[in-house]
């Protein structure tokens, strides 16, 4: 059955600093040019003095009042971001406090599935504003990954962006609603997206110029692709059987901004017609888990997406997992 659930509003916050192809190309030491051609961003955002949280409650405000409600109406603050702004407390009790909520009681949690955690964040609290345990909640997704990348990995450090989003949700006895969600996870692809460093396993007591590499980015790209390219088929027939849609129901599908050409592959290999495959990558790159809830705002921002449209949102994070909503708006 569809969850009632509501998206009341979107947010967004990006950082000040904009970083070029040209400029990237020149970080590693490249042919101008050479950057945008391999990755197809053009563009994207790296912070200067902003912090997870602080960029997290800007696009949360946004967020609010695209939803013409008030800070003292959210009764849970949820953080779906694949970063940490500390190791300790979660991100959203951080975010609480740049709201000016620190003495609110709010609850306040995290999801993490790196690139797949606003969808997990959306489809897990469905569950809960569906049953009417909350009214308003805020899920933000907050990344910064330009402070991680490993620069002599050219073909992944290229992609990636710094920004958030922010989402209201309602319960609502309207038609909007979650229709269905699915997620697998083959860890037999683990090994392929990872940054060893930081945790118990390789703690930052025993960093050292030898183990530095083990605390930033590390991934394969093409094995990445190659599972999740295999695996993509079963998953969506498993994800629309509950539904008697088919794909071609689909006024909007929203990737996650993983590269240029893989989206170009997958949106052939699923026969949608690119003015209904949502791509924001030039501009943004790969913003973890903002990239999806943010290229879903930039749909609505754009007109492209309206009230009543039917959605598929699709992505694949470290795991290596695949999950997919489809939901309408």
């Amino acid at each position: 059955m569809k969850r009632k659930v509501k998206i009341l509003g979107t947010g967004s916050y990006v950082p000040k600093r904009i970083v070029n192809a040209q400029e990237i190309d020149v970080i590693i030491g490249k042919t101008e040019g050479w950057s945008e051609k391999k990755s197809g961003v053009k563009q994207r955002y790296f912070v200067e003095d902003e912090t997870a949280s602080y960029m997290g409650a800007e696009a949360a405000k946004s967020a609010i009042e695209d939803a013409n409600i008030s800070l003292s109406d959210l009764d849970c603050i949820i953080s779906a971001s694949g970063t940490n702004e500390q190791a300790i407390p979660c991100n959203a009790s951080l975010i609480q406090k740049h709201l000016g909520l620190e003495g609110s009681g709010i609850p306040c949690f995290d999801f993490n599935s790196t690139c797949l955690s606003f969808v997990t964040a959306l489809d897990m609290m469905s569950y809960a504003i569906d049953q009417k345990r909350f009214q308003h909640v805020l899920i933000v997704s907050s990344e910064i990954s330009s402070v991680g990348l490993n620069w002599s990995q050219h073909e992944s450090s290229i992609l990636f962006g710094d920004g958030a989003c922010a989402f209201i949700l309602s319960h609502s006895n309207e038609a909007s609603g979650i229709i269905a969600s699915k997620m697998e996870t083959y860890s037999e692809g683990a090994k392929f997206s990872e940054i060893r460093g930081g945790g118990t396993k390789i703690h930052p007591r025993n960093y050292s110029e030898q183990s530095a590499n083990d605390f930033l980015f590390d991934m394969d790209g093409r094995a990445i692709f190659k599972l999740s390219y295999k695996k993509l088929p079963d998953f969506l027939e498993g994800l629309f059987q509950q539904t008697g849609l088919t794909i071609n129901d689909m006024q909007m599908v929203i990737p996650h901004q993983a590269s240029k050409s893989a989206m170009k592959i997958i949106r052939k290999k699923l026969g949608v017609k690119e003015e209904r495959f949502m791509s924001i990558i030039e501009n943004y790159g790969n913003v973890i888990a903002a990239s999806i809830p943010l290229a879903f705002h930039e749909a609505i921002r754009s007109g492209k997406l309206e009230r009543g449209d039917l959605v598929l949102l699709l992505g694949t994070s470290a795991g290596l997992s695949i999950g997919g909503i489809i939901l309408e708006y």
